[in-house]
């Protein structure tokens, strides 16, 4: 084991190098954590330095149940777990499996959809507008399409956890909806669950983004603001990657717990986390 804590302000962030399943028991008090955003492996081959990705199905969704027991013991009762989950055209069932695992220890309360990639026609003023933005891994096939989404499972323990849906909220197109509903005076409404939220453009994927499955932390800092920042006090990771979790509460000012097995990824969250300038 080994721990690095970074204190910003009144920040505390504390990294772990091991194994989340010892890590949460050991560490974290039953109840402690407001919200838990992460991504698990998706068993489809990725290829991470040290974790296989390409067990038996059966296997992966039993040791996911294990890490959904143990998730639920440190989870508030009133917490949120923001489940990130992808799949590859030629194994479309990944999420759907996983999220019917989940439903043995939690609610789903929302599912929201992550797009990396869309295009849009859109008609203003008798002027057609095409739109084509975002990044995807594009695939030659003649049966199936590119994949420009994944999904992020909203997941509860009661189903009935309250949100913030302003907090992530967008400016109504039409302004005289404003006079109409009962939040219309804050110009917002909610912004549904469709969330487009490209990568950054990157010049060298081992040194720019070396983690081969990693989500922005911008998907982190929604998730986190739709909870509600008020009642958020700890976050937590269990798979932390590089970090990115870790650095949207590092510029929400939150504190944060994060485990990782792979030293590779970890020494460069530490990097990431350290070199990141708010000012």
């Amino acid at each position: 084991m080994k721990l690095k804590e970074l204190q910003f302000d009144d920040v505390n962030l504390k990294l772990y190098l091991e194994d989340c399943f010892t890590g949460m028991k050991k560490y974290i008090e039953k109840k402690s954590v407001d919200v838990i955003v992460t991504s698990p492996p998706y068993n489809i081959g990725v290829g991470y330095n040290r974790y296989n990705d390409n067990i038996p199905r059966e296997e992966y969704l039993n040791w996911l149940g294990e890490w959904a027991e143990i998730t639920k013991q440190v989870l508030n009762d009133n917490g949120s777990l923001f489940l990130n989950i992808g799949s590859k055209p030629s194994d479309p069932w990944v999420p759907f499996e996983v999220v019917c695992e989940m439903r043995k220890h939690f609610k789903l309360q929302n599912v929201i959809h992550w797009i990396k990639s869309i295009y849009i026609e859109h008609e203003s003023y008798g002027n057609k507008i095409e739109l084509n933005v975002g990044h995807y891994k594009p695939i030659n096939s003649k049966r199936f399409i590119n994949d420009t989404h994944e999904y992020v499972f909203h997941l509860t323990k009661t189903g009935k956890v309250e949100l913030d849906r302003l907090a992530v909220g967008v400016p109504y197109k039409d302004e005289s909806n404003i006079t109409r509903w009962n939040n219309g005076k804050t110009g917002l409404r909610c912004r549904g669950n469709s969330w487009y939220i490209p990568y950054k453009t990157i010049q060298n994927r081992a040194k720019d983004r070396p983690h081969p499955a990693s989500f922005p932390s911008e998907l982190a800092e929604m998730c986190i603001k739709l909870h509600g920042l008020e009642r958020t006090n700890l976050v937590l990771d269990p798979f932390l990657g590089i970090g990115n979790t870790a650095i949207a509460c590092k510029k929400l000012k939150k504190n944060f717990i994060g485990f990782e097995i792979d030293e590779t990824y970890y020494n460069e969250a530490i990097r990431l986390l350290e070199g990141l300038n708010l000012g």
